[in-house]
């Protein structure tokens, strides 16, 4: 009891500013979504590519399998990063991700209508729970895997939409009346499958740790939306998908 007080006095002593003395670097903080599929992948590892302390964030949600989730387990501590899984449920389902019985669409073409895998307000939620963990550990971006090429008939996967939200999260938290503004980072938001493939192998993604096929056996199902867009990608890559046999 009786070094403590002198030991705290020399810590504040220390951290005063002096002549050629250089302050420790602030790290800065950051909140990834991170469903284990190949985008958030490849943005958590720009983010950390870019020096953030990140916290990732998943949700277990009803999807038809959890295949991803477990990808993103993997991924975050892999990289020794903080993982958080989020518990909920869209009890009126409203997308083939979430009911079972729907048919998931196999054509495997990007349009412009909203496919039945849109599964409604879902990135409203998750970001809405990425503004509540940011503004509690103190961080001041949130990246998201968000694609507006690939998926451009999800309308919570625009520029606008993003850009929109934001301006919400900074008007509608306490951190952001307070001039500290939280940032919604997409660096993905313009790229397509096999540029998005060709930047996650320059940053080191562990391709074989991703999952993006809606089903989930042992092995991707190859024929869904989301796994013909992959294996074009990869193959536009000119990189082998480690899933594909």
């Amino acid at each position: 009891m009786i070094n403590r007080k002198p030991a705290i006095m020399k810590r504040v002593r220390s951290s005063v500013k002096k002549p050629g003395h250089k302050a420790a670097p602030v790290v800065k903080k950051a909140v990834v979504l991170l469903s284990g599929g190949l985008d958030s992948a490849t943005v958590f590892s720009y983010a950390l590519s870019k020096g953030y302390e990140v916290f990732c964030l998943s949700f277990d949600y009803g999807q038809r399998h959890k295949k991803e989730l477990q990808c993103a387990k993997r991924l975050a501590k892999l990289n020794n990063s903080n993982w958080q899984l989020v518990k909920m449920s869209f009890p009126w389902k409203g997308s083939a991700l979430l009911d079972k019985k729907t048919q998931l669409s196999q054509s495997g073409k990007i349009t412009k209508s909203i496919p039945n895998t849109y599964v409604p307000s879902r990135n409203i939620i998750f970001l809405s729970y990425a503004a509540s963990y940011a503004e509690v550990i103190g961080a001041d971006t949130i990246f998201i895997g968000a694609n507006q090429i690939d998926y451009s008939g999800y309308p919570d996967c625009r520029s606008s939409f993003l850009s929109a939200f934001e301006s919400a999260v900074n008007k509608g938290t306490k951190r952001g009346v307070s001039g500290k503004k939280i940032k919604i980072t997409s660096p993905l938001i313009l790229k397509n499958k096999k540029d998005i493939i060709k930047m996650g192998s320059k940053l080191g993604v562990l391709f074989q740790y991703t999952w993006s096929c809606y089903e989930g056996g042992s092995s991707p199902c190859g024929k869904c939306d989301s796994c013909v867009i992959r294996k074009k990608g990869f193959d536009a890559a000119g990189i082998k998908d480690p899933l594909r046999k």
